[in-house]
């Protein structure tokens, strides 16, 4: 299912063969570093032949190192087989000194680095932009805001967009934040002591920088898996960020609520039995995509814990894990910024939904006034309670202004003027310009 909406530069980056030229980058950076280093047993020139006749022979041939493996039950020695029937003799000096691990979390640490690229890349150009364009144009949009879906006091329908905005830029540096934790490989050995005697530190760091990659700090035979958790962790959060957003935008796409609807193409359908439904459909599978994201966490927290210096109880998970977190997450970027961008925002609805409320979105406004005039706040607060209980029960009947008016307590202390500005809705939104320069103060 996940496959079927892969971007082609993520797939490319997943896919088997991708896999094995970064095998094949890794191992040349540690010839060559290795190489260069004092009292090297490998011949001068040897990693540059060998880039060379690799560039000469083409790329590697999944189908063969499969068929190796299917022999050796071993994926980095099929690897390595089918490199020497590529590239000869001078093959021999590849994985001089190194374990399988140095190679796999290498690689994954490059894999996973460039995954993050693609991700952090659509949360710049497509899904901030979307939301941010939302936000602005509907700065000073009233709508009534809610809290446990009860009616409250107003809001805009800027800030609706505005709060994920912030969200999903605190979800980006963290995101950030992980990808540089993630950007480390190792290059020490067996059980990370450098005890072949053909590596050391300094040939490590040489080798892993010419990939842009950091060195394990403490490494054993594996890199750390608290790293991997990070990352994983930061694309919950980003998917939850997401989540929240869709969650909000399923609720005002409701019937009686209708103040947004999702984009509906020609041609589209909502229901195989009602022809009139057009579902939120694409809210609905952000909401399901963030769930196999947190999963997804909470597998890699479990990686963590591996027996004394290494076991592979994490290599299965994280074959599955990997690549299905990294293409959901760049899956839904798509996908959110596609839902934000082809909104319809219903201004009317959102005004009618204001008048529905019956002006009680007033209420504290008017406590507050009568608080002002020397009223004890819990008598302020019984006397509007009073008013507003009443409104709700005899819909129809008086508006919660006109209680309040008629009421001798409340006139006695609050001129109509008074009152009727307690009413206004710009008073509520009188500082939205100024959440909004804090978040966007560019």
């Amino acid at each position: 299912m996940i496959a079927r909406y892969t971007r082609p530069d993520m797939a490319a980056l997943w896919s088997e063969s991708r896999r094995l030229s970064l095998f094949l980058e890794v191992e040349l950076a540690a010839t060559a570093a290795l190489e260069a280093s004092p009292s090297s047993p490998i011949p001068a020139g040897t990693a540059t032949r060998l880039r060379q006749l690799y560039a000469q022979v083409g790329p590697l041939d999944p189908r063969r190192v499969a068929e190796c493996e299917q022999r050796t039950q071993h994926e980095v020695l099929a690897f390595l087989e089918h490199v020497e029937e590529k590239l000869g003799v001078d093959a021999r000096w590849l994985h001089f000194g190194l374990t399988s691990s140095d190679v796999l979390d290498t690689v994954l640490a490059l894999q996973l680095r460039e995954a993050t690229q693609i991700i952090l890349r659509g949360i710049d150009d497509q899904l901030l932009p979307a939301l941010r364009r939302q936000a602005t144009a509907h700065q000073q949009t009233p709508m009534i805001g809610r809290t446990h879906g009860i009616f409250a006091e107003p809001i805009s329908a800027g800030l609706v967009f505005l709060g994920s905005y912030a969200e999903i830029e605190r979800a980006k540096v963290r995101i950030q934040r992980a990808q540089k934790a993630i950007a480390v490989g190792k290059l020490s050995g067996a059980v990370g002591v450098y005890g072949s005697g053909c590596f050391s530190p300094d040939v490590e760091a040489a080798a892993l920088s010419s990939l842009g990659l950091s060195v394990e700090t403490v490494p054993t035979q594996v890199v750390a898996r608290d790293r991997h958790a990070e990352l994983l962790l930061a694309l919950s959060l980003f998917g939850s960020a997401i989540e929240r957003l869709s969650v909000n935008l399923r609720h005002l796409q409701r019937s009686e609520v209708s103040e947004v609807e999702e984009a509906f193409a020609p041609g589209q359908k909502g229901s195989s039995a009602m022809p009139h439904k057009k579902n939120p459909i694409s809210a609905e599978n952000l909401c399901g995509l963030a769930r196999l994201l947190r999963a997804s966490a909470s597998a890699a927290c479990e990686n963590i814990p591996l027996w004394h210096e290494r076991d592979i109880s994490h290599s299965s998970v994280e074959r599955v894990i990997m690549p299905d977190a990294t293409t959901l997450a760049d899956y839904m970027v798509q996908r959110a910024a596609k839902l934000v961008g082809g909104l319809s925002i219903r201004a009317d609805r959102m005004s009618h939904n204001l008048l529905q409320s019956g002006d009680l979105f007033a209420s504290e406004k008017v406590m507050l006034a009568l608080v002002r005039t020397g009223l004890s706040r819990q008598s302020a607060y019984e006397l509007v309670q009073r008013h507003a209980l009443s409104c709700v029960a005899d819909r129809g009947g008086l508006s919660f202004f006109d209680r309040l008016r008629a009421d001798p307590q409340v006139s006695e202390r609050l001129p109509e003027d008074v009152l009727g500005h307690c009413f206004e809705i710009t008073t509520h939104l009188q500082h939205v310009s100024t959440i909004f320069a804090r978040t966007l103060p560019e």
